[in-house]
């Protein structure tokens, strides 16, 4: 089971928790983007080995939202 360093509440189980995915920035404003580029920046993931920065929901703690980068290959959480 992991634990998850909540930046709020301290480390949790994982159960406490809802990964939200990989974090992405948002596309500024002023960017027209056509459904298709719409489509591929808001829900295409890289998926790639190693460290990726995703976004975590304490559902069941602070209720906040925030960054946590884990290593894809074996869950490691950097703290």
């Amino acid at each position: 089971m992991l634990r998850i360093p909540c930046p709020f509440c301290g480390p949790r189980a994982e159960t406490e928790f809802v990964c939200g995915g990989e974090a992405t920035e948002r596309p500024a404003a002023e960017d027209a983007l056509d459904a298709s580029a719409l489509s591929d920046r808001l829900y295409a993931r890289d998926n790639a080995k190693g460290p990726q920065v995703e976004l975590w929901w304490h559902k069941h703690g602070c209720r906040r939202w925030f960054c946590v980068t884990r290593d894809t290959r074996d869950n490691r959480i950097a703290p």
